[in-house]
């Protein structure tokens, strides 16, 4: 299994520089919380396929863009040798969180399906933003409802 994760660390390397920096004046930061699911099937005398999955996020410090990046690996062996190993992985933009341009940090969480506080899916994650020139901060969650689309809510934080 150590295997697995070494390869899962590397494909999620590659994945991550395959996001499109628009303008060399954007700044783009990962996510300090990435997180890493697998699973195992095991079958005496037959194949054992071993799953991981990976997530993190790419912040743009200057508009509030961001993008959720996922990659994902499947290892498939026998008692003997492995005999498939299929990777698959993707960047998809996500909207802004703030609606003008400032200097933003970022960070965000999700639930690790499966999961029993996930009642309509695969779960859900949190965004936290906050504008680095004013004491101003912003969460939202993102859930999914169970019938095709998320449910996206973002709340300013009051400070007293």
């Amino acid at each position: 299994m150590n295997h697995v994760m070494k390869i899962c660390f590397f494909v999620a390397l590659g994945v991550m520089t395959l996001v499109p920096v628009a303008r060399a004046d954007e700044l783009f930061k990962l996510s300090n919380n990435q997180r890493i699911s697998c699973s195992r099937g095991l079958a005496a005398g037959k194949l054992n396929t071993a799953t991981c999955k990976s997530y993190t996020y790419i912040f743009n410090v200057k508009t509030s863009e961001y993008f959720r990046c996922q990659v994902s690996l499947a290892l498939t062996r026998d008692n003997k040798e492995v005999i498939n190993v299929q990777t698959d992985g993707s960047c998809t933009k996500k909207p802004r969180i703030f609606e003008t341009d400032s200097s933003y940090s970022f960070d965000a969480t999700e639930t690790e399906p499966p999961n029993t506080n996930s009642f309509f899916g695969p779960g859900g994650y949190a965004i936290w933003a906050s504008d680095n020139t004013a004491q101003k901060v912003r969460g939202c969650i993102i859930i999914s409802s169970g019938l095709g689309s998320d449910i996206s809510k973002c709340l300013d934080m009051t400070f007293q």
